[in-house]
């Protein structure tokens, strides 16, 4: 829940700080009007009302955003580790650490790509049975789970 919350604000200021550049942008350049009560139909409540958007849409997006993806593998989960390294270095992963369940976490190798995730760009491999589970951002973890399983099985048989 707490990670939830935690994600849930990094978006909330992101956007808030998205939208007050725009806004500041036009207002700067004479398209709006620096008054806020001009600029918005209803001024300030306008103003809250658009927050209050940005925040509903902030404690929504982390239940769509983040996901879990199984990974068929076959044998043991010691002799895949190699290959999974290469595959996330290979995809711009580095490793950042391990987990309690025997699992290893990975993180984006590039700072700009790791901003633009705000910082939420740890990709989670645990073993389980049957393979492995990967947990992280859906939009990143779709690519790496398609890698993944394109190394560790071979499916030309």
């Amino acid at each position: 829940m707490i990670t939830h919350l935690r994600r849930a604000l990094k978006y909330f200021i992101q956007i808030t700080f998205i939208f007050a550049v725009i806004i500041g942008v036009l207002m700067l350049s004479n398209m709006a009007s620096k008054d806020i009560n001009t600029a918005f139909r209803h001024g300030w409540q306008s103003v809250q009302l658009i927050l209050a958007a940005f925040a509903a849409m902030s404690l929504i997006y982390p239940f769509f955003g983040y996901g879990k993806r199984q990974i068929h593998a076959v044998g043991e989960p010691s002799d895949h580790w190699k290959t999974i390294e290469e595959t996330m270095d290979f995809r711009g992963y580095v490793p950042a650490g391990e987990t309690p369940e025997g699992g290893r976490k990975f993180k984006l190798k590039n700072g700009v790509n790791r901003v633009a995730r705000l910082w939420e760009d740890t990709i989670t491999i645990n073993p389980v049975l049957g393979g492995f589970q990967a947990e992280g951002l859906n939009r990143d973890l779709v690519r790496v789970v398609m890698a993944l399983d394109r190394k560790l099985n071979s499916y030309d048989d």
